[in-house]
């Protein structure tokens, strides 16, 4: 083995030349008559004999034997017309297989879209600058939108007008933006969706249908950040039971309440990503900050982070929905399903507004934020 390691380059070569013409020949046999085959057979075995005697082998004569046999045996397999692009395809075709198998069975990227897990997951969040504040340049906006996910948006008003539509539009099936439509014709595309528009969040344009604009006015002036996009681990849900704590992803598929009013027709279900808070049998306690499973605190540091009420947790909250709206309301969850909570609890649409999530719509374990390249960024706790 270590003579083989140590032989030089091109009798390495001329030795897998030998190998692969000779496995050629014997598979072409029906093509050659007998005199080419011996012409070819022998040739072959000289070249066999060379490497073998490889002190007195010189490299310039296995280098025109290599060549000899490469152009007699190019007229026994002729090269093949637009090899390079079937090679290239069948590359490409491969990858995506590849591609679609992983997605499938072991991994599926998700986009956070609300701030339903805020602070430990951020969805889509806007932010207003004074309109005194200069924006950054062109180049400082495509370091951010590639390395934060920022995408900046200014819009001002061009004369005394009023807004008569908010109009979400979606070009190339990823570009999402509003279109603002004032009464005088005029209208304003900014990079904003829609429902970051709406008065009302903290984390919005505070522009609605019938607002007022002086000439000058600035419209929009700001920034909005993408979600953190996730990797979901499909995999280990096939060994395991999902477990208290997880941060999972679920279908819901079939969730009556779960329909927001401005969903496409088209769109049947969506995917939301919350905190698994129950499993089945267990029973559900919140008396704000405080969450309660079986009759004690619920155990597991990231139940307790969310509790501490600090770093942005605000705690478990009795506000919302119809399952454990005071601090007396118990809920079992039943056989085969989950209840999930977000961690920002006070703007979460989770089980307590529309139910148990079915143990079928549950699609994986949420594994890591591979964007933006935040904070954030990292396996998911």
């Amino acid at each position: 083995m270590l003579s083989t390691f140590f032989r030089p380059g091109h009798l390495k070569e001329a030795d897998l030349m030998a190998r692969n013409a000779r496995k050629l020949l014997h598979r072409r046999r029906d093509l050659l008559t007998d005199a080419q085959f011996e012409d070819y057979s022998s040739q072959i075995t000289e070249l066999e004999q060379t490497v073998r005697n490889e002190k007195g082998a010189d490299r310039q004569q296995v280098e025109d034997m290599v060549e000899r046999i490469d152009k007699n045996f190019s007229k026994v397999q002729p090269a093949q017309p637009d090899a390079g692009m079937r090679e290239n395809c069948e590359v490409i075709l491969v990858a995506l297989v590849l591609a679609i198998g992983i997605r499938a069975y072991f991994l599926q990227p998700f986009k956070i879209p609300t701030g339903s897990m805020q602070p430990t997951l951020n969805g889509i969040i806007a932010v207003s600058v004074d309109p005194q504040e200069k924006l950054p340049g062109f180049f400082t906006r495509a370091l951010q939108y590639l390395w934060l996910g920022r995408t900046y948006a200014d819009a001002v008003s061009e004369q005394d007008d009023k807004i008569v539509r908010l109009e979400p539009i979606k070009h190339l099936g990823f570009l999402n933006y509003t279109r603002i439509s004032c009464a005088s014709g005029r209208r304003y595309d900014v990079y904003v969706p829609k429902e970051k528009m709406s008065p009302g969040q903290a984390d919005s344009f505070e522009l609605y249908e019938g607002r007022t604009l002086k000439k000058g006015e600035s419209i929009v002036h700001g920034y909005v950040s993408a979600g953190d996009q996730v990797f979901v681990d499909k995999f280990t849900y096939n060994f395991r039971f999902p477990r208290a704590e997880d941060v999972f992803v679920f279908s819901t598929a079939g969730i009556l309440g779960t329909r927001r009013p401005d969903m496409d027709t088209n769109v049947k279900s969506e995917y939301y990503i919350k905190r698994l808070a129950g499993l089945p049998g267990d029973t559900l306690r919140v008396a704000h900050p405080q969450l309660f499973i079986n009759g004690s605190l619920a155990k597991g540091k990231y139940f307790e982070r969310v509790m501490a009420a600090k770093d942005g947790y605000r705690g478990y909250s009795n506000t919302i929905g119809r399952y454990l709206t005071s601090s007396g309301d118990t809920f079992t969850v039943p056989a085969e399903s989950y209840f999930a909570m977000g961690d920002n609890s006070y703007n979460s649409s989770d089980s307590r507004a529309w139910g148990v999530v079915p143990a079928r719509n549950v699609v994986g374990r949420g594994l890591f934020v591979y964007y933006p390249f935040t904070w954030h960024w990292g396996p998911i706790h």
